[in-house]
């Protein structure tokens, strides 16, 4: 049997009018802006503070004989979590997993 998937479907609970639907419903048109904008990290500013011109002293440290640099994640991490070693270099517990 086939089946007109363009035909209006009917249901029992078809006799609830459109303005009884748009009271329910919210509209999302209306009402207030959102002024928080949590989400949208790129509007973040300090308050009254230019760092544009200020130059941050950062000390690098290589690596240390007791660390090694995994190949797959490219994090450095203490010897103890090696969990083998390939012909690229080592690999850490995590990565492994």
């Amino acid at each position: 049997m086939a089946t007109d998937y363009d035909a209006p479907r009917k249901t029992d609970d078809d006799s609830e009018s459109i303005e009884a639907l748009k009271e329910r419903v919210p509209d999302k048109t209306s009402g207030s802006i959102d002024s928080d904008d949590s989400d949208n990290p790129g509007s973040f500013e300090l308050a009254g503070a230019d760092l544009s011109d200020l130059d941050l002293d950062v000390v690098v440290l290589p690596a240390q004989a007791d660390e090694f640099t995994c190949v797959e994640c490219f994090l450095v991490k203490h010897r103890s979590q090696v969990d083998h070693t390939t012909k690229l270099g080592a690999i850490c517990l995590e990565c492994a997993a």
